[in-house]
């Protein structure tokens, strides 16, 4: 059962609207990054359009035959793109997962679906644009932690990113017919929080390197999925972090220590 936390909504736009208004904006994020592990974020800079476009991509590529798209099938989770199902309830096919890097993506294109045709556009603008994102957060995060907005700056842009398209299909099933689809933890008391379903807004959710880089001060988080017995549900989650072979140790202005044992392999 979900329990009502109240999740900020942070206007990122206001990032590059000067020292006076920026200010706010980072001390918005570090709170939220602390209390909550996540946050939702509008004013991004992402058009509808590249956004209807990656979804439409997404669902064009999950409506394929299964014998195309099992051509990406792996049990390798380091191979460059990777198509997967899962059960769950009793349901055979309760999530239809790809997963492919995309950062550069000069690098990776050639590993993306040929099928559907428009699929390596839509998701190529997607992927870009998102990454943009991603590192107007890092550093707004990095200046509030007292770090900097450029640390790791070179790092994070040369990095590792890939897009985990999620397809949770419509089965006949009991369930709660009321739930937005996403569930996020509360660090406090350990309850669920029902995120709402806002429009044309990105989720953002801190990772465990993340938590280990600032000593604690950032939490991870721990989130589910609740499926909807009538409705099907694409989602697009963008994961962003330093190179695969590149461990995260706390960072010694945070009181970390050259080789802390905390440090983790990136997933």
């Amino acid at each position: 059962m979900a329990v009502a936390h109240a999740l900020p909504v942070i206007n990122i736009d206001r990032l590059s609207m000067g020292e006076a208004m920026r200010a706010p904006v980072i001390q918005e994020i570090v709170l939220a990054c602390h209390e909550q592990g996540c946050f939702p974020v509008v004013n991004h800079g992402i058009s509808k359009s590249v956004m209807k476009g990656a979804l439409e991509a997404a669902s064009e590529f999950f409506k394929l035959s299964t014998e195309h798209k099992e051509k990406f099938a792996s049990a390798d989770v380091q191979q460059p793109i990777r198509y997967d199902t899962s059960s769950r309830d009793g349901i055979s096919t309760a999530r239809s997962l790809l997963k492919h890097y995309a950062n550069p993506l000069k690098d990776w294109v050639q590993f993306c679906p040929i099928n559907p045709p428009t699929y390596m556009k839509k998701m190529g603008d997607y992927a870009v644009e998102i990454q943009g994102v991603s590192m107007q957060l890092m550093e707004a995060t990095f200046e509030g932690l007292g770090l900097g907005p450029l640390y790791l700056q070179e790092k994070l842009e040369n990095g590792v990113q890939f897009l985990a398209l999620n397809n949770y299909p419509q089965f006949s099933h009991c369930g709660d017919k009321s739930s937005p689809g996403l569930e996020v933890m509360h660090h406090e008391d350990d309850t669920w929080t029902a995120v709402p379903a806002i429009p044309g807004a990105f989720h953002v959710h801190i990772g465990d390197n993340l938590e280990v880089l600032s000593n604690g001060q950032l939490k991870s988080l721990v989130h589910r999925t609740i499926l909807n017995p009538d409705e099907s549900r694409i989602s697009i989650a963008s994961i962003h972090g330093l190179s695969m072979d590149e461990k995260v140790y706390c960072a010694k202005e945070l009181g970390g220590a050259p080789g802390d044992v905390q440090g983790k392999q990136l997933p």
